[in-house]
């Protein structure tokens, strides 16, 4: 194995376990989105926000070459790791849309590729992760009436895990943010590390009102009057998270906390990875931060298992006969669609022909 010069070494020894924290992140930002708005927090003005990272890859051409050249090997050899918008025909009528997403607020995000607003456009059904995010008090209610899924049942705080200097760290980051650590110390760890994770730039924007990629395009989708449709539940998708040993979602709070501005720097890099359409690039990126400072990837699999796979396969199976139909515009997260078991795969399994627009 190549060897990775300081920088990027010294990248990866900060980043090991945080970046779990960033993957849930990108998963479970619908709920924690939602949260933030029933916090009613205070924030800076979203148009001051400036998000700011360096892009990691770029770095790594700089320093090792050849590692990049064997990660973009890694990448190419993904199934369906190229591209944001596909096709899917097998239908009863006209053709469906699937379109990978990032669950954020970024312009260039909300623009889509080419091809994606003819498509909803003409869709009479849209269908995303879940359909409560279009409404965020109801949201927010169905959330708290499981507080068991995201609060500790029992008499404990965050305070109890953290050492003294991790707890002001947490203090720091979440009044960045404007929100008093009090108000959220009950929360379970991965509740908490998706707050701190979250750029101020792209948490100002949520807090200010602005609509990441898939509520835009669900409250499009009402306003238009098509039908909209969800594939699992706010509370499906925190459970999934529950599921997880609190000890990772802990070592990821922990990690986030350390890693401070070098999480932006993971964001910067994902999203530029996301704009190019190159998602099979997007978990080797991550892994690679992490992989040769920890030979322990048992937490990453469990991750992968229960947040990627598992939901891919529900989401695969609920969408089937919304898609039979023909006519729908189908909006995930980008880090669903690639792989063997990833959602173009699954529904070509299904008898689906699904092919990339661009």
């Amino acid at each position: 194995m190549t060897t990775i010069t300081r920088p990027v070494r010294d990248l990866a020894a900060k980043a090991a376990d945080g970046l779990l924290g960033l993957i849930a992140l990108l998963h479970v930002v619908l709920a924690a989105s939602l949260i933030i708005a029933l916090l009613s927090v205070s924030a800076a003005r979203a148009e001051d926000a400036d998000c700011g990272g360096d892009n990691i890859l770029m770095a790594l051409e700089r320093s090792d070459p050849a590692r990049l050249v064997a990660l973009r090997e890694e990448a190419a050899a993904i199934p369906n790791g190229k591209g944001l918008l596909w096709k899917i025909e097998g239908g009863r009528s006209q053709p469906s849309f699937l379109l990978g997403t990032m669950h954020v607020t970024d312009p260039r995000v909300l623009a889509m590729p080419a091809g994606a607003a003819d498509a909803f456009a003409e869709a009479r059904t849209v269908i995303v992760e879940s359909d409560e995010i279009v409404d965020d008090k109801k949201a927010s209610a169905a959330i708290m009436m499981r507080p068991d899924l995201t609060m500790f049942a029992d008499n404990r705080t965050i305070n109890d895990f953290l050492k003294p200097e991790d707890r002001a760290r947490l203090e720091t980051g979440l009044k960045a943010r404007g929100i008093p650590l009090p108000l959220v110390a009950k929360m379970k760890p991965w509740m908490i590390a998706s707050f701190v994770a979250l750029p101020t730039c792209e948490f100002s924007r949520k807090a200010a009102g602005a609509s990441f990629l898939d509520k835009k395009l669900a409250e499009d989708a009402v306003k238009e009057g098509k039908s909209l449709r969800g594939l699992e539940t706010l509370v499906e998708q925190l459970a999934a998270m529950d599921s997880l040993p609190v000890e990772l979602h802990l070592s990821a709070l922990i990690q986030t906390l350390a890693l401070g501005k070098t999480m932006d720097d993971v964001l910067a890099t994902t999203t530029d990875l996301y704009l190019s359409g190159d998602t099979g690039m997007i978990m080797p990126m991550m892994k690679f931060v992490s992989a040769d400072v920890s030979s322990d990837d048992v937490g990453y699999a469990d991750f992968e298992q229960r947040i990627i796979i598992d939901r891919n396969k529900i989401m695969a199976e609920r969408a089937a006969p919304m898609l039979k139909d023909g006519g729908a515009f189908m909006a995930v997260g980008a880090l669903h669609l690639p792989g063997k078991e990833g959602l173009v795969e699954l529904l070509r399994q299904q008898g689906f022909t699904v092919t990339p627009v661009n």
